[in-house]
């Protein structure tokens, strides 16, 4: 708050603070140097971390890892997929998705993305025959149809793993994001709802996916005795499988832990904020911010929008400088130099044909974080210094 009273310009780019509680654990794991999942006997950090998550998601078995994209590859390793299988992803999604499956040996097959941020469904159906494996991305906390995506892959025995990164505390039609395919893959990077700085988990309800990705994982020689259940399968898979070292160290967990019983809040928060701006940019008739779809419970940290109308290039650059100007970064995906969320620049793919419905969307499509302890002022703010910059390229004086 400035001395007059008046609102400042809100820092959107600080993570949410670890919990006072979370002090206590990290100070013992320092003072004993404890840092390693497979040191303790039992109840080491990460292993109670992973009964919590399994808990709170009402899944049979969750597996901590270094990164939601370390969970992604480890998912579609353990499907035992051809080499060179096709996956099929959103083309609106961050470039560590078509990397994990290019890591796995597989390859990508983009999927057209409408201007709601969702799987285009015709070309989803058009585009699943021949696939091996669905990988959905619920980029930005935007749940597609995934009951006309489950019934097609079902209907053709395809497993679809989701990429919940931006979706801790979604629900689909009463059902918690991440438990509606075979794997959900989550992020704890400092910019996802929970934050430890890095780190990522995975759920599954599936023992054998269990079991080949905690071995996977790096449960090398007898440390998979330290993971509950399943022991023929890890002694079936013991040294079969190639290691690839992707744990999840003590200190992360013992960060993550205390934020799970503040989930609940958190996303009531963020779904208030996020709404409490969506309604203000709704009445602009320059913005418009589309609605979830009728099943889908949003726990969002962070807002999307489009551009409405006609805006050319340049005035879509200069509404991002008239934010800026007024204390507010907003991101145009597809205006933003070397975006990885832009798919013209994964250009590890090699030439890909061009999605005409996604790229249209990515060049007025607008983000903006909303973190959830913004207050009621600094979200106003934002609204209106958002509405203010599009005026003030539509109408100039």
């Amino acid at each position: 708050m400035a001395p007059d009273g008046q609102t400042l310009a809100p820092n959107v780019y600080d993570a949410e603070p670890i919990p006072e509680s979370a002090r206590a654990e990290i100070d013992r794991l320092l003072a004993s140097g404890d840092l390693f999942r497979y040191t303790a006997a039992e109840g080491a950090p990460v292993s109670l971390l992973e009964a919590e998550f399994a808990e709170l998601m009402g899944a049979r078995y969750a597996l901590a890892v270094s990164s939601c994209s370390a969970a992604l590859f480890l998912s579609l390793k353990a499907l035992d997929l051809p080499a060179g299988a096709k996956v099929l992803i959103p083309a609106f999604t961050f470039a560590a998705v078509p990397s994990a499956v290019v890591h796995a040996d597989c390859v990508p097959v983009l999927v057209e993305v409408g201007d709601n941020y969702r799987v285009d469904m015709a070309d989803f159906a058009a585009k699943l025959d021949g696939a091996d494996a669905v990988l959905i991305s619920h980029m930005r906390g935007h749940t597609s149809d995934m009951d006309a995506i489950m019934a097609l892959c079902d209907a053709r025995n395809i497993p679809v793993i989701e990429d919940a990164a931006h979706s801790l505390g979604t629900v689909w039609g009463g059902r918690k994001i991440g438990t509606v395919g075979k794997v959900g893959c989550f992020s704890f990077q400092s910019y996802k709802l929970v934050n430890a700085g890095e780190g990522g988990i995975l759920i599954t309800d599936d023992p054998e996916i269990a079991a080949r990705c905690v071995i996977m994982s790096g449960a090398y020689e007898s440390n998979w005795k330290k993971h509950p259940g399943m022991q023929n399968s890890y002694m079936l898979w013991q040294n079969r499988l190639p290691l690839y070292n992707m744990r999840m160290q003590n200190l992360s967990a013992a960060v993550i832990r205390p934020q799970l019983p503040e989930v609940a809040g958190r996303v009531a928060k963020g779904r208030a904020g996020h709404d409490r701006v969506a309604d203000q940019l709704n009445e602009s008739p320059w913005l418009v911010v589309p609605p979830p779809l009728p099943r889908e419970e949003r726990a969002p940290d962070s807002i999307q929008f489009n551009l409405k109308g006609d805006w050319t290039d340049a005035q879509a650059l200069r509404f991002q400088a008239e934010a800026k100007a007024r204390g507010i970064t907003v991101q145009v995906f597809g205006l933003s130099e070397g975006n990885a969320r832009a798919f013209w620049n994964w250009q590890f793919l090699g030439p890909q044909p061009d999605l005409p419905k996604t790229r249209a969307m990515l060049m007025r499509a607008c983000d903006v974080r909303l973190p959830t302890r913004l207050t009621e002022a600094e979200l106003d703010y934002i609204a209106t210094a958002i509405i203010d910059a599009a005026k003030a390229v539509q109408t100039p004086s």
